[in-house]
């Protein structure tokens, strides 16, 4: 299993690529921060839950079981 840092540098390219002010390229922005300013994938997870809009919320966590499920 790839650690929360490995899976930040993963989400951030993702943001990279996603265009600016999309849904996609927020919900990677906030993954990637939030891998990279936690402790562990559950840490992680429960930090996501928190995210807004709903809209971002949802497609960060869907981002998030993708990478973490790699």
């Amino acid at each position: 299993m790839r650690d929360n840092l490995d899976l930040a540098a993963s989400a951030q390219e993702l943001a990279d690529a996603a265009p600016t002010g999309s849904i996609d390229h927020a919900a990677a922005s906030s993954v990637a921060i939030t891998l990279a300013t936690t402790r562990d994938i559950d840490d992680a997870r429960k930090t996501l839950q928190g995210v807004s809009p709903e809209e971002v919320k949802r497609a960060a966590l869907a981002l998030f079981d993708r990478l973490s499920a790699q």
